[in-house]
């Protein structure tokens, strides 16, 4: 293999690399997880198979090996945090590099080595820390034997190990002997109180690659002898080639070939751009009857006949039909969301080399273990392919996905040489998973003195899950990314009822920043706002009667109220408030917002949030604040339109996104919480369009129950 940016370092790698500079490899072994096996030895450096990897040199180079993908959420820096607290040593002195794929890097909370969810820390939280302590102990160990003394009397500082009479060993000194200590069964934790780093906003590990351009994301790949390829799909769903006539493209400087793949027909050239003219000038009929009935108003139509069934039971508490039944009151609606795009900065790419003893894969992807798969398919045992992760311009669980794989990988099968496959921006708007719609009922029941006594749910709408993973999800059984921010609605109500009825759209869906939270937080929130006016009460005091018994929802949402100045809005401005359970982080957001001529302007956002202990507060309010604008970006236009099996937008122009000068203040508050960490990277988004739609209500006495903002006129 040639030489490669450090970021795309593997194991294989390491064993080529000999002694040369360098020294051992320590490893650590995690309770729960396979035992090591014995290590490829390499001069003075050893192996050994691992689920976290912990590399010292006798150099005192010290590497981890970050096993979740980087895309902006910070793991980059926050899981080497949690690794060097108990290692004692500064993150910053660390060099990361990503995993490779291995069954030893599954996430936990997953099942499967994918980053997403909001999972990585939470994952992560006392799996790295126990990695870093055993580490600690079997430096330790090295040195106590190499001093004739206890370990238990020595310590650690600053990556040295100091003896009960001062003396002092380097880690690197002791690596190799520490490689061939027993690993420690069990090992103390250090007290939250002592933590040196963890819950620090210290520099991200990442920002200075990022800033002087030496970060390697997919799209900057580079390989000698690297060829390029641009992809001609179906514009429609479904489709496929009838005829195809590449005699024009074929003629055209630097093509090399035409390459028809299992997802379209690949230009492979000297340059990009020499593919992406010859690609477009390939003359190609496509068959599109498969979906040419396939619009809008079908997909509403077939969501809404869907949702006469009954649902499969996500949760019931008492008996929420007969309340209904008996309440002296009920009120109903119906609400609708339509399909959105990831619109990730970066698109998709992937670089390939196959050869005829494997395959390297260099790709920006969430999901290495099905990446991997994605590229055996064309001929190859997964062991024979070896993943390479990037840094991903953006993510937001659109490279869990794997369809932009195949293709590179059949490409670069054709020509013998090394191939990177990237789509234009209009490829990736056009051919997205996009998130599934959804047309939802809900109503609620009072009784004769005012009190909430029901409160039914009925969701509508496909399972990503059953496309993605099939047969994860058995037959009958409730998708548990579909009733997110609905099977733990938070509410004291006596009689809850939330059922889901799965219906496939005959589009491709996937996991989409928050997934079904921000499908099911816009109308849970929404209509909570609606059931307060039926009560004749405030929205927020309404909620705060109904959060007595949920002391983390109930403090969130008065620091999120008393910040924004809720009581005593000033003229001209309205407030809207929703909160939300997810991922283990609870949250409240106040949207401020003003009203001219029809049109809204957002003008504060205000987040209150517990997510329990922080390994960075820095990145959480990074998070919080990337979370919002992407959330704002889908409340205010966010739409996928699909005419006769053709998606409709095609790039920025027709896709808004939030503009510099259409950000609102932003102002996030971090409760202090000893509780386990929660995900940060997702509840955000979930919260903004319920929160900014409830505060277009106060100032409009509108209620929107459907999406996008843009669709509504206000005036």
């Amino acid at each position: 293999m040639s030489a490669l940016p450090a970021s795309l370092v593997t194991r294989r790698d390491v064993l080529k690399a000999g002694a040369a500079g360098a020294g051992l490899v320590l490893a650590i072994s995690l309770a729960g997880c396979s035992k090591p096996g014995a290590g490829a030895v390499s001069g003075e450096r050893r192996q050994f198979a691992t689920n976290a990897w912990l590399r010292i040199g006798t150099d005192d180079s010290i590497t981890f090996l970050c096993d979740r993908s980087e895309m902006g959420q910070g793991v980059y820096t926050a899981l080497p945090t949690l690794l060097a607290e108990e290692l004692e040593i500064d993150p910053h002195r660390l060099t990361i590099e990503f995993a490779p794929v291995g069954d030893a890097y599954k996430n936990a909370a997953i099942g499967a080595q994918v980053t997403g969810g909001s999972t990585s820390v939470r994952d992560a939280w006392t799996k790295l820390r126990t990695a870093g302590a055993q580490a600690r102990e079997m430096l330790k160990a090295a040195a106590a034997k190499e001093w004739d003394t206890a370990a238990s009397a020595c310590r650690v500082e600053n990556g040295e190990i100091i003896s009960p009479y001062g003396k002092r060993l380097r880690y690197g000194a002791v690596a190799a002997a520490a490689a061939s200590m027993p690993v420690p069964a069990k090992v103390e934790l250090k007290d939250p109180q002592k933590f040196r780093w963890i819950g620090t906003a210290m520099p991200r590990l990442d920002t200075p690659a990022k800033v002087d351009g030496s970060a390697t994301y997919g799209i900057d790949v580079r390989l000698p002898g690297m060829l390029h390829a641009a992809l001609a799909q179906p514009p429609m769903v479904g489709g496929k080639v009838k005829t195809l006539d590449d005699s024009a493209a074929k003629a055209m400087p630097g093509v090399r070939q035409i390459v028809t793949t299992s997802s379209g027909v690949a230009v492979v050239a000297d340059t990009w751009w020499q593919a992406r003219k010859a690609r477009d000038a390939l003359k190609i009929d496509w068959d599109g009857s498969a979906s040419a009935g396939l619009n809008d108003g079908s997909i509403l139509r077939g969501l809404r006949q869907a949702s006469a069934k009954a649902g499969i039971v996500a949760r019931t508490t008492g008996d929420a039909e007969t309340a209904l039944k008996s309440a002296a009151r009920v009120v109903r609606a119906e609400y609708e969301l339509p399909l959105l795009a990831h619109a990730t900065l970066e698109p998709q790419v992937c670089t390939a080399d196959v050869r005829a003893d494997g395959c390297d894969i260099y790709v920006p992807t969430q999901s290495q273990a099905v990446a991997q798969a994605a590229a055996a398919a064309a001929g190859l045992k997964p062991a024979q392919v070896d993943v390479h992760t990037t840094f991903l311009g953006g993510g937001f669980g659109r490279r869990i996905d794997v369809d932009f794989i195949p293709a590179a990988v059949e490409a670069s099968k054709a020509v013998g040489k090394p191939v990177k496959l990237l789509w234009t921006r209009e490829d990736d708007t056009t051919h997205d998973v996009y998130r599934p719609p959804a047309y939802d009922t809900v109503a609620g029941g009072f009784d004769r003195d005012g009190k909430l006594i029901a409160w039914k749910l009925h969701l509508t709408g496909p399972s990503i899950t059953a496309r993605v993973f099939p047969g994860v999800v058995p037959a009958g059984a409730v998708d548990p990314f579909a009733v997110e921010a609905a099977a733990n609605y938070p509410y004291d109500v006596p009689n809850v009822l939330v059922d889901w009825v799965p219906h496939d759209i005959g589009l491709n869906v996937g996991y989409w920043r928050s997934v079904s939270h921000s499908l099911n937080c816009f109308v849970a929130e929404s209509f909570m706002d609606e059931l307060a006016l039926a009560a004749g009460q405030d929205p927020a005091a309404f909620r705060r009667s109904l959060l007595a018994k949920q002391p983390r929802y109930l403090e969130v949402l008065e620091v999120a109220l008393r910040r924004a100045g809720y009581d005593k809005p000033s003229p001209g401005r309205h407030f809207g408030v929703a909160a939300m359970e997810g991922y283990d982080t609870y949250m409240a957001q106040v949207a401020e917002i003003s009203l001219a001529g029809g049109k809204i302007k957002v003008e504060k956002i205000i987040c209150a949030l517990d997510c329990g202990r922080t390994v960075n507060p820095g990145i959480v309010t990074a998070q919080v604040e990337s979370s919002i604008l992407f959330g704002l970006s889908a409340a205010l236009w966010g739409e996928i339109n699909v005419q006769a099996g053709r998606v409709q937008q095609s790039n920025f122009h027709d896709y808004r996104l939030v503009r510099m000068n259409e950000v609102p203040k932003i102002e996030t508050y971090q409760v202090s919480s000893d509780a386990p960490p929660g995900g940060i990277g997702e509840p955000a988004t979930a919260l903004v369009a319920p929160a900014v739609c409830n505060a277009i209500f106060a100032a409009t006495r509108r209620r929107l129950r459907s999406l996008p903002i843009a669709r509504h006129k206000l005036a």
